[in-house]
């Protein structure tokens, strides 16, 4: 395979082949392609494992990079006079007004604060090309920094983004045994998987009550954004781990029908050091109608059962430290720990220059 089968699509994006001023004398940029996937897999866990102890999934940065993750996705490397990659920066383009950010740097170099700072100024311009490009005004640059991560914290305030949240990482030990002795839902209450067609497809109105829920759910909620039916789907699939088998719809009975009433995805989690996989829970949702009715709990629940039954050793989620409807409260009283934390750091830019 040649080099040029081997680039990305961010060698068409533009931005991509403006050459980045004020780096450290001798050092290039340039977009990663496939022969890059070792040095982004050691940056991304360099960054990683000093604040959570765990490592990366292989799988899904070479989905970032070249695979269906890639089509919201622009990268940039950073390449020492050596030709040795020592920084990566993601832009994705998470949804309309919503740009996430990511920037993974070898902290061995001299003048990382330097390149950090350039990094970001890049980053920034992505953003505004993906405000032109969708028709929009301006956009959220979102980065999410390890709340321990004291150098990162201090890139982002110098490139002038602020924090606004925090999110504990939980993790929940499943044991074998409760594939089947966890408790039922309430009575009134049912859970099922989104139904699927004989070829193991979702049906399609099942999804759209999926994303029906989780929309409505989360109205109320900090940083929530009206996102497209389309680029929901498009976005959950671009997980290596997602399976459509991990998708279930809660119910509660009404005088005349059963009423949707929640939802939760979930997806995959790589195998550990012990060679065991676990399940992550994406998204679940509780519409305001049915709060209070045990929907969450039967739903969390049924994740749980079904990761016992599967042979996984854990179930991790993400949390709100501030959630308004308490739900780390829950989680907490369900055997879920918070294992590291991350943060919300917010810069809103306009789309001109």
């Amino acid at each position: 395979m040649t080099d040029a089968k081997q680039r990305t699509e961010n060698d068409a994006v533009p931005g991509h082949e403006a050459p980045v001023e004020g780096l450290p004398p001798g050092w290039s940029t340039r977009p990663p392609d496939l022969t890059d996937l070792d040095a982004l897999v050691a940056l991304r866990s360099a960054d990683k494992r000093p604040f959570t102890g765990s490592s990366v999934d292989r799988e899904a940065i070479e989905s970032e990079l070249v695979g269906t993750a890639s089509w919201t996705r622009r990268h940039l490397l950073a390449v020492d006079p050596a030709g040795v990659p020592r920084a990566w920066i993601v832009v994705h383009d998470r949804a309309a007004g919503r740009t996430m950010v990511f920037l993974y740097l070898d902290r061995s170099v001299a003048d990382q604060d330097v390149v950090a700072a350039r990094m970001y100024a890049w980053g920034e311009d992505r953003g505004r090309d993906i405000c032109v490009m969708r028709g929009i005004d301006g956009t959220r640059l979102d980065a999410s920094p390890f709340a321990d991560d004291d150098l990162q914290r201090e890139w982002l305030a110098a490139a002038g983004y602020e924090m606004r949240r925090t999110w504990p990482q939980m993790t929940r030990p499943v044991l074998p045994e409760e594939a089947t002795s966890l408790p039922p839902p309430r009575e009134g209450v049912t859970v099922r998987r989104v139904a699927a067609h004989e070829n193991g497809l979702p049906v399609a109105a099942d999804l759209h009550l999926v994303h029906e829920i989780l929309e409505s759910s989360f109205e109320d909620h900090f940083n929530s954004y009206r996102e497209s039916f389309p680029e929901f789907v498009q976005r959950l699939r671009e997980d290596p781990g997602h399976r459509w088998d991990h998708w279930w719809l809660a119910f509660v009975d009404t005088d005349s029908r059963p009423l949707a009433a929640g939802t939760v995805v979930s997806s995959v989690l790589s195998a550990n050091e012990d060679g065991k996989e676990g399940s992550y829970i994406d998204y679940i949702g509780v519409h305001r109608h049915a709060r209070g009715r045990g929907v969450a709990k039967a739903l969390l629940h049924t994740v749980i059962a079904d990761a016992a039954e599967r042979g996984r050793d854990r179930v991790g989620l993400e949390v709100d430290a501030d959630s308004p409807t308490g739900a780390d409260e829950l989680y907490r009283s369900m055997g879920w720990t918070t294992k590291y934390v991350i943060e919300s750091w917010f810069k809103e830019i306009g789309a001109g220059r």
